[in-house]
């Protein structure tokens, strides 16, 4: 029996160690490159073409347009703006006159690719202080230009656009910016994320949905659920929010670790409060397990709880293996890597419950940044649509390896006789810049559809009052894109 077992360790071993050598081969890159300069016919209504300097960063048709040349376009239509572009900066001022400085819808300069980096930039709109993923960089002539993903621009200047021919883009400044997931649908968006859902959580009706009965691994989202018991147990009585509680030696251990986010040493106190802030708005492991370590004396036996729980909210695809969302092993003889999951359609479901029955969450989730009594650490929120939309309120990120980037968002939306919570969902995207981008065009429509039922309004008579600034939407971009592509593919 030993030698068979040792025979098998023996072959596990080699099988296991060529997977590692397999894994190890450099991959070899399918991108056409890194900010690859191009040019795109952008008309504004049914005025004339101009030439608009753009950059392709990273993929073929993920393309940024010079702000420069947009604003210079949008010049003499109600949809104009100012620009003040610095070295990390930009500041957007809507309604007044764009100043030129000379280099407006000209080629290139010079054709070689930029050495220039895609960053969260934080820009000011009308004096508002936003983040948006932009290429700041700095012309031949002195002058500093920004690339913007043109839906991001379009959403933010309220215009619809269209492509009237290939290598082309209109920008109807008269037509408000509408979303159409099930149009991204059909175009394949929503096949580089493994679900997505969006719905109003005070009536449980869901606008639209994407893969959300299938179960997928969650990260981080995972704390919604501890923090849910966590005020089930505050509003027992079975603790206080201004509870002190004694900093385990496995919590500093987990803090001291590359997944740690607040650091912490055994044996001191933090308050509940401080661990529902820090575990909400920074995603912190350790503060999760000390929650966890304090409600049921152990983590095995809140993990326990919170499978109960789950079941009782009919949450039929979750299964939790820890409290915060961390991959884990199991302690078999070949272990095995696992993660906490659920489906989007589940998570909708716990949400929308917690948001009924603790609304205060949303007071932790909707600070952009937070001191903790502990030490006084300084905290941010991580949700990255939080300072670009005034009506988000929450909720929770989360990333790993095997979840990919997902967030689940709450945004507050009022019909003028009462208050609805409505959630986006999004799990599994590539990394957080994807995930602020699906995420943002679907808090965009779930607004939308919030007050126009999902009716396209009649024409002339769509509202032009100013609506929330969204986040990173490249979604529609990528489908009129794409759609161009095809249809210059059967011109041909």
């Amino acid at each position: 029996m030993k030698q068979l077992m040792r025979k098998f360790i023996r072959k596990a071993s080699s099988f296991f160690l060529s997977m590692i050598l397999i894994c190890s081969i450099p991959s070899v890159r399918v991108c056409a490159g890194f900010e690859i300069p191009g040019t795109c016919q952008v008309q504004a209504d049914s005025g004339a073409f101009y030439p608009v300097k753009t950059l392709d960063y990273g993929y073929d048709h993920n393309t940024y347009f010079s702000l420069r040349d947009i604003a210079m376009i949008l010049r003499d239509t109600d949809r104009r703006f100012s620009l003040d572009i610095a070295k990390s900066a930009v500041s957007l001022n809507l309604g007044e006159a764009y100043s030129p400085v000379g280099t407006e819808n000209v080629p290139w300069e010079d054709r070689e690719n930029p050495d220039i980096s895609l960053r969260r930039n934080e820009c000011s709109v009308n004096g508002q202080k936003v983040f948006y993923y932009t290429l700041i960089m700095k012309l031949p002539s002195g002058n500093y230009d920004c690339f913007m993903m043109a839906v991001d621009l379009a959403m933010i200047l309220d215009a619809d656009l269209a492509v009237p021919a290939a290598g082309s883009l209109q920008i109807n400044t008269q037509e408000a910016f509408r979303i159409s997931p099930e149009n991204l649908e059909q175009a394949g968006y929503f096949y580089g994320v493994n679900s997505v859902l969006a719905g109003d959580a005070t009536t449980g009706e869901i606008y639209y949905q994407y893969q959300s009965d299938t179960p997928y691994s969650i990260a981080s989202t995972t704390k919604l659920m501890t923090c849910l018991l966590a005020m089930e147990a505050i509003a027992a009585g079975r603790i206080s929010s201004e509870e002190e509680i004694t900093i385990s030696d496995a919590a500093q251990r987990l803090s001291a670790s590359d997944d740690g986010v607040i650091p912490m040493e055994a044996g001191e106190q933090i308050t509940v409060q401080d661990l529902l802030v820090g575990a909400l708005l920074p995603s912190s492991n350790e503060c999760a397990l000390c929650l966890a370590e304090r409600i049921a004396g152990s983590e095995e036996a809140f993990v326990q709880r919170m499978n109960q729980k789950a079941q009782e909210l009919g949450l039929s695809q979750a299964v939790f293996y820890n409290s915060h969302g961390l991959p884990c092993y199991t302690e078999d003889q070949i272990p095995s890597k696992i993660q906490n999951h659920m489906s989007a359609g589940d998570m909708f479901r716990l949400v929308s419950y917690l948001l009924k029955v603790y609304p205060q969450i949303t007071d932790i989730t909707s600070m952009e940044d937070a001191t903790l009594s502990y030490h006084d650490i300084e905290v941010r929120n991580s949700n990255p649509l939080l300072y670009n939309m005034p009506e988000v309120t929450g909720l929770k990120t989360g990333t790993t390896n095997n979840a990919g980037a997902c967030l689940v968002t709450s945004l507050a939306a009022d019909n003028g006789t009462e208050e609805h919570d409505l959630v986006v969902i999004v799990l599994g995207t590539e990394d957080s810049i994807e995930r602020g981008r699906v995420s943002g065009l679907l808090a965009r429509y779930a607004l939308q559809t919030f007050r126009t039922g999902g009716e396209e309004p009649e024409e002339g008579t769509a509202a032009r009052a100013p609506l929330p600034l969204p986040t990173h939407a490249e979604a529609a971009v990528d489908w009129i894109l794409r759609t161009a592509k095809k249809a210059h593919v059967t011109e041909q």
